[in-house]
């Protein structure tokens, strides 16, 4: 079986005020990330807060 690096992630779709996420966007570029990664940041500090366990995805073997 192949698959590719998104069989591994989850997509996360919001709806935001468009002049916030381009002051977000502008922020995470002046602090050299991306906003992706600190949403992904920001969400594991938020479980880290809340105590909440989960088990990361690992990768699966690769068939050719």
């Amino acid at each position: 079986m192949v698959f590719s690096e998104m069989d591994e992630k989850a997509r996360l779709t919001i709806l935001i005020d468009p002049a916030k996420k381009k002051a977000f966007e502008e922020l995470c570029s002046a602090q050299d990330t991306t906003s992706s990664q600190k949403v992904r940041q920001l969400i594991r500090q938020y479980l880290e807060k809340h105590g909440v366990d989960y088990e990361p995805v690992t990768k699966k073997a690769r068939s050719r």
